[in-house]
């Protein structure tokens, strides 16, 4: 039967609490499923509904631990239930956080792809919008990290420190 722990062979598939399909695995600080029963991080909940600034303080609070998988739930959840008309936004800067999340975890294509896609949602909607500032954030600023980002990655192929480059 693979990997599966005997102990979860034939066992009913991991649910949360709303019944929604959501692995029990613990997980490590880039989001990368650990054994069960290992030592993981604490994840991010779902679904949580924040102000614009609460979710863009929270994510950078995770981005400057290390942790852009985490921001990228916090974006997401930004993204889902914020109003329509910045829901672009959110979506690029989750992509970003993915972006760094998969550079970090030695992924040099996906990595470069994702921050490249995220840089032009961000200025996309930013152009579209017409705002150059929302929420305290610097989408210009963003795209051209991003961008220099992936162009590193792709470069050198390795695994980035995803605490230094956030």
């Amino acid at each position: 039967m693979g990997s599966t722990p005997p102990e979860r062979q034939g066992a009913a598939r991991d649910r949360d609490s709303e019944g929604r399909a959501r692995s029990a695995r613990p997980r490590d600080g880039l989001g990368r499923p650990l054994a069960y029963g290992a030592e993981g991080v604490e994840r991010q909940p779902e679904g949580v509904v924040r102000t614009p600034e609460r979710s863009v303080a929270e994510a950078q609070e995770l981005l400057d631990a290390g942790k852009p998988f985490h921001a990228h739930e916090v974006f997401e959840d930004a993204w889902k239930s914020g109003p329509p008309r910045e829901r672009g936004l959110w979506r690029g800067l989750a992509q970003l956080a993915v972006g760094l999340t998969h550079a970090a975890r030695g992924n040099a294509t996906g990595g470069a792809r994702l921050l490249r896609r995220g840089a032009g949602a961000v200025e996309e909607w930013a152009a579209d919008s017409g705002e150059h500032r929302p929420h305290g954030l610097d989408p210009a600023g963003l795209a051209a990290w991003a961008r220099e980002l992936a162009e590193a990655v792709q470069r050198g192929g390795a695994a980035v420190d995803a605490r230094a480059r956030a």
